[in-house]
């Protein structure tokens, strides 16, 4: 698919996105609010939450998606991971709400009525956003939008903590067990802030500008060689930003070679990575063979 396409594919998640935030967010404070289910209250949180991480990623992604312009020569995907950092701080947020609120109930137990709208209303909640993770685990498959994947990682949260509320109704109903309820809502909360952490690790790496893969480094090298005038490659340095990934790299070249002919060579091996690597925008500069020069090597 092409980067068009592919932007295509990422503004639809974000829509469809809101929109499940929104229908989950009026289904579950019509069911809260006759049911007093402080687990509930939980998923009502943090559907409120996810709604607002989603409009998030709705700019972050519209942004990321911007052409390079002169201030911003490499493009705006990095928005996608500041995104990410302001979704981390909504789930860390939401965690700690959650424990205030049944860390009281624990307390000062209240009766769960109304249960059997409560589990009507979280399988609803389940089935509509199973069906909005597989659309989100679709378009990361094929972008690894890194805004994409911490709203799948929102709502595939969502699905466990569905479960988790529809359990602890069950036992209220069925066995009396109304310190179910906020137990359910503390775990609930942990796994938040879990996925939370997780987020933060991604967003920082895009930020930091952490290398690709070993496996797809090793992969570049391997192309570069390949080729049968190229003798070796060093300093090989590779990032991400959004949709877009950046590798530079130095060519090993015989020393006679006529300056036209080592500019034809680096263009035949960029051309050979860029099949491999569609996404990836190249810098090869070429050095006589067994050159090294002084400057910061990783490779």
């Amino acid at each position: 698919m092409s980067t068009d396409d592919d932007g295509r594919l990422m503004r639809m998640a974000t829509y469809a996105s809101v929109a499940t935030a929104t229908i989950l967010i009026f289904a579950k404070l019509a069911a809260w609010a006759v049911t007093g289910s402080v687990a509930l209250l939980s998923t009502l949180i943090d559907s409120a939450l996810d709604a607002a991480a989603s409009l998030i990623n709705l700019w972050a992604v519209r942004h990321a998606l911007t052409p390079a312009d002169h201030d911003h020569r490499f493009g705006h995907g990095k928005a996608e991971a500041l995104a990410g950092l302001g979704q981390a701080a909504f789930i860390a947020g939401s965690g700690g709400v959650l424990v205030v609120e049944a860390l009281s109930r624990l307390y000062h137990r209240e009766p769960v009525t109304n249960e059997g709208i409560g589990i009507a209303v979280m399988v609803f909640s389940s089935l509509l956003t199973a069906l909005l993770i597989r659309f989100q685990r679709k378009v990361v498959a094929r972008t690894n939008s890194l805004a994409i994947t911490a709203d799948a990682t929102h709502y595939t949260a969502d699905v466990m903590i569905n479960g988790s509320v529809v359990v602890s109704l069950l036992m209220s109903l069925l066995l009396g067990w109304t310190f179910a309820d906020p137990l359910f809502a503390v775990a609930i909360a942990g796994y938040l802030m879990w996925s939370g952490w997780h987020i933060i690790v991604a967003s920082f790496d895009t930020l930091m500008d952490r290398e690709l893969p070993e496996a797809e480094r090793q992969r570049i090298g391997e192309i570069a060689r390949a080729h049968p005038m190229v003798r070796d490659m060093h300093d090989l340095r590779t990032r991400t930003s959004g949709l877009r990934g950046f590798a530079q790299l130095h060519l090993e070249l015989d020393a006679d070679l006529p300056l036209h002919r080592a500019h034809q060579i680096a263009d035949e091996v960029e051309a050979a990575i860029n099949a491999a690597f569609p996404s990836l925008e190249i810098i090869i500069h070429q050095d006589p063979v067994g050159l090294r020069e002084q400057h910061p090597s990783f490779n």
